[in-house]
């Protein structure tokens, strides 16, 4: 697991913003336990917020919840399969019940999973859906209510350049990281009469643990050299400051947007 509290990831953290209207603020983040989720999870809660995060990998979960458990919310972690929407939603409840009305989520949880055009069946077509779209939507259909009632909130959902760059080798994720921006634009059209932001969070080519051992290798390194306008890698900590920004009160006025954060590479 790429640790948020790890100091090639932070990036030295007292250099970096720190966003009052965050302190006590109740986020949501799914696919929390590793990867950018974690370094979500450990920024948002070195900011002072409660913030609640789930996972299908209970051990990873239980793990970064007692790691930042000195934070002044110790993270709530709970395992819970998003592809499952009655467990979804009954997972919210349980947040809202224990920390109070979520203002802030963050529908991370994805699976890039390479796949063959010609091997997609119809089963594996929905599952892919399931898990890198449809869980988004229902996601914020479960925290809207509160959100308006605070006349307050930020929905930010993670999108991916892949299909920007027209990248092969998993259509079916291709597809559905496409359609994200359509969600957020067609909830940040409905929800903004209520305050409630709604913005898609793109990322480039983020080197977790998972991307370092599965699809890096010497051809990927020349690819970040020349693609990116930045030749640095992009790190977990890159998007965790941005989604940090974009939930904060400092943007209150930025909705239905894309923010890229690839180093320049789209």
């Amino acid at each position: 697991m790429s640790s948020p509290a790890n100091a090639n990831d932070r990036l030295a953290d007292s250099a970096f913003a720190r966003y009052p209207s965050l302190v006590d603020r109740t986020v949501l983040i799914t696919g929390g336990a590793t990867g950018i989720g974690a370094s979500f999870v450990g920024h948002f809660a070195a900011q002072g917020a409660r913030v609640a995060f789930f996972d299908i990998d209970a051990t990873a979960g239980e793990a970064l919840s007692d790691e930042l458990g000195d934070s002044k919310h110790k993270p709530l972690f709970l395992p819970c399969d998003l592809t499952d929407i009655d467990a979804l939603q009954k997972a919210i409840a349980y947040v809202n019940a224990a920390l109070g009305a979520i203002e802030v989520l963050v529908n991370n949880a994805a699976n890039d999973r390479r796949h063959k055009i010609e091997d997609v069946t119809p089963e594996s077509f929905d599952a892919c859906i399931a898990v890198n779209i449809r869980h988004q939507f229902f996601a914020a259909q479960a925290v809207m209510d509160d959100m308006k009632a605070a006349n307050s909130g930020s929905i930010i959902n993670l999108g991916s350049i892949s299909w920007m760059l027209k990248n092969g080798g998993y259509p079916v994720y291709v597809m559905s990281k496409s359609a994200v921006q359509g969600l957020t634009c067609g909830l940040a059209r409905d929800l903004g009469r209520f305050n409630i932001r709604v913005n898609t969070l793109v990322p480039g080519w983020v080197m977790t643990e998972k991307q370092t051992r599965l699809w890096l290798d010497d051809a990927g390194r020349r690819a970040i050299k020349e693609c990116q306008c930045i030749g640095a890698e992009l790190l977990p900590a890159d998007l965790a400051r941005m989604a940090l920004f974009l939930a904060s009160d400092d943007s209150r006025m930025i909705t239905a947007q894309d923010i890229i954060v690839d180093g320049g590479w789209a």
